[in-house]
């Protein structure tokens, strides 16, 4: 089982530091073909990414805040990641066959 983290921002590294996460691996892009089951894959993934993170059975945390407009589009550190209330929030998502949305 290899822990994934996925984010190209130092901020959400110290945050995951300071949070006392174990990252085995951290990566800026994900290759799904690397992922087996049991891996945790933790970031905040477009949700077809994380539909094949979970078809693989691993794990997907997702990187969840509430981010206020004046802090969207800049570098966060640590400490403002916090103060918008930054957690993982366990997340299981499945792609749908097309046809059942008829």
């Amino acid at each position: 089982m290899t822990t994934y983290f996925v984010t190209r921002h130092a901020g959400a590294l110290d945050w995951a530091s300071a949070e006392g996460l174990t990252v085995d691996q951290r990566l800026e892009h994900l290759d799904v073909e690397r992922i087996a089951p049991g891996d945790v894959v933790i970031g905040s993934l477009p949700v077809s990414l994380a539909a094949e993170v979970c078809a693989r059975g691993a794990r997907y945390l997702h990187l969840t805040m509430t981010v206020p407009s004046e802090l969207r589009g800049i570098e966060l550190s640590a400490a403002q990641m916090r103060l918008c209330g930054a957690r993982l929030e366990p997340y299981r998502v499945e792609r749908l066959d097309p046809e059942g949305m008829r």
